[in-house]
């Protein structure tokens, strides 16, 4: 029998084999765990179970003796691999029945497309006795609730919109309303580049003494290294003062402070974007090795970009070239990062403006990654280096281990 204690132990339980076998990436999982961190609630565990009905019946009965709240995504589709409300029933010792009221939503929401409802969609209807249900307003396969254990158990449809907003306006408030949240957990974030994981760990931790109650953190996507400093309310002023530490530690290779984007790499993309926006300064993008992901990125942070070419080798010099193309777009910016070598890593990084011109001879130094690594790399170099140069700062081209100035 669970113990109670003051604090929530709750986990979400992933269902499917296109989840299991990793032939779907589990997104709802990691946007849960970020939802409910942001609303003080920390995710104690996750799990996967692929369509097998004893598997997940089983795994249904062994959670639910763990935890106060199971939150238990995909399986509640009409087709025959949709096993979850059977397992639900077989892990409470009950039968399914039909819910009339929810095969009448089924019905009325293909009447008001103008279409009938497929016989085999009366399955979502299927519930366990004990099931109360939980509204879907956007698709036909509601969610709902029931006890197993003495665990509150939320069972939800896979598609991440219908998931998203059942767990905002049903879900979140019954937890909320049920197990009082006591402290809410604080997060800092900011993202470096330049600098090994092993590197900034062990700075930050020979110069700063951190309690045990207050936790670093390191996330590597190569190029970027995002610190997290985690704890509760009551320590927010430790924590501020731990958090300006370490930004002094890394303020050589610091690329944004906070989360910009759901991705990493997008998140420089915006702040270059908002420099641009707030200079009032159009740009053009001239690249090869990165093959169109500097422009794409900058496309999806809206930034004024009025053209964005993709060049072989230029066998003109790379410098007319870029003031030529400044001059035909009438723009204020053009950023270049062109004749890339493949025998010795060697590439051109271009800053060019009506007024000045400035040209980086580089050589990565880094070891070999696939090819979209590289692109990667490359587009945050390049990013990063527009950035300091719209913030004017002393150097273009930031400290960074795998990088070396030819001239």
């Amino acid at each position: 029998m669970k113990q109670r204690t003051n604090s929530i132990r709750i986990e979400m339980l992933s269902t499917g084999d296109e989840v299991l076998y990793g032939q779907i990436l589990d997104s709802n999982a990691a946007w849960l765990s970020d939802f409910l961190f942001h609303e003080g609630i920390l995710i104690t565990a996750r799990h996967t179970v692929g369509d097998n009905l004893h598997q997940l019946s089983q795994t249904l009965q062994e959670r639910t003796l763990c935890n106060d709240i199971l939150i238990v995504n995909g399986g509640l589709g009409p087709t025959s691999d949709d096993l979850t409300a059977q397992a639900a029933a077989n892990a409470n010792n009950e039968m399914l029945q039909l819910n009339q009221q929810w095969l009448m939503h089924i019905e009325h929401y293909y009447l008001s497309r103008g279409k009938t409802m497929p016989a085999s969609n009366v399955k979502q209807a299927m519930l366990p006795q004990s099931a109360s249900v939980i509204d879907n307003p956007i698709g036909t396969a509601c969610g709902f609730k029931m006890q197993i254990n003495g665990c509150q158990v939320f069972f939800t449809p896979g598609v991440p919109r219908e998931f998203q907003e059942m767990m905002r306006l049903s879900i979140l408030p019954q937890i909320k309303s049920t197990f009082p949240i006591l402290e809410k957990p604080l997060c800092y974030r900011l993202t470096t580049m330049g600098r090994t994981e092993s590197d900034l760990a062990s700075e930050i931790e020979q110069k700063l003494d951190i309690p045990s109650n207050i936790v670093v953190g390191y996330r590597a996507a190569m190029p970027i290294i995002e610190i997290k400093l985690t704890g509760f309310e009551h320590l927010q002023n430790q924590m501020d003062q731990i958090w300006a530490q370490i930004k002094q530690i890394v303020a050589d290779n610091l690329l944004y402070e906070g989360v910009l984007a759901e991705h990493g790499e997008v998140g420089l993309a915006e702040v270059v974007a908002k420099l641009l926006h707030e200079t009032n300064q159009t740009l053009i993008v001239i690249e090869q090795q990165s093959a169109g992901m500097i422009g794409y990125q900058l496309f999806q942070s809206d930034a004024p970009v009025v053209k964005s070419e993709v060049v072989p080798i230029l066998t003109v010099d790379p410098e007319s070239y870029l003031l030529q193309a400044l001059k035909q777009q009438q723009a204020d910016i053009a950023l270049g990062i062109v004749n890339f070598r493949e025998k010795n890593s060697q590439f051109m990084l271009m800053i060019a403006t009506a007024k000045q011109v400035c040209t980086f001879n580089l050589k990565y130094t880094g070891r070999a990654h696939n090819r979209s690594v590289e692109q990667r790399i490359f587009s945050a170099i390049a990013l990063d280096s527009l950035r300091r140069f719209l913030l004017k700062m002393p150097e273009i081209v930031g400290k960074n281990a795998w990088l070396d100035i030819i001239n």
